[in-house]
């Protein structure tokens, strides 16, 4: 507070002195202070007020979300349950960490673990479950989601939008004609890998084309 104040009469007397000033070398002189002066004023920390303290909780409460994409899961013939490793979680008072469930959802929010707020959310569940039998445990650096099954059956994945992935990769290699099989193989690794497999399968795929313009191999394969 004290050093504001202080740059803030040294530029009330700098633009004193320059309102007196004739000379051109002094007057650029004087306005280059100022300037430095009126920036170092800027960035000077704003005062504290005594109410701050209760703003910096709320603003580190706040904090920065991330949303938590890498788990693990496994089942039992009673529950599902979804493994979410966070360092620290088990110190973190018991209320900063809540899952909200639904019949075919939840939502996991962990608040102000290391500055920084944690979700998850899976919607669209493969099958429904109990939203009063589901429940959480806090482990050592792990949370565990425990979704209680309706009806004890196996699930094949967690969410719906899984099995229909599943089901079209599994529906565009199940084809009678061997070779559109390999095509759409070799699309799909095309369209997933990088730049190195890109050129391997392009290369491939010339080469392919040159014996079959020269004949050593058949058309349609």
């Amino acid at each position: 507070m004290a050093a504001h104040q202080e740059l803030q009469k040294d530029l009330e007397e700098v633009k004193e002195l320059l309102t007196k000033t004739t000379r051109k070398r002094v007057r650029d002189v004087l306005t280059t202070e100022k300037h430095k002066l009126e920036i170092e004023i800027k960035n000077q920390p704003p005062p504290k007020l005594k109410g701050d303290a209760g703003e910096e909780e709320k603003s580190s409460l706040a904090g920065y979300t991330v949303k938590i994409n890498n788990y693990g899961w496994d089942q039992s013939d009673k529950f599902i349950k979804i493994y979410i490793s966070l360092n620290g979680v088990q110190k973190l008072p018991a209320e900063n960490v809540q899952v909200n469930f639904t019949e075919r959802s939840f939502d996991l929010l962990v608040k102000n673990l290391n500055g920084k707020n944690y979700t998850m959310t899976f919607n669209n569940l493969l099958k429904p479950i109990l939203v009063e039998g589901s429940s959480k445990k806090i482990k050592t650096d792990t949370v565990l989601v425990m979704c209680k099954k309706k009806r004890e059956e196996k699930w094949d994945c967690l969410t719906q939008v899984e099995k229909e992935s599943k089901e079209k990769e599994k529906a565009a290699y199940d084809t009678s004609d061997p070779s559109e099989g390999l095509m759409n193989l070799l699309k799909k690794m095309y369209a997933e890998g990088d730049d190195e497999m890109k050129r391997t399968i392009n290369k491939a795929w010339v080469e392919s084309r040159e014996k079959q313009s020269k004949g050593d191999i058949p058309m349609d394969i």
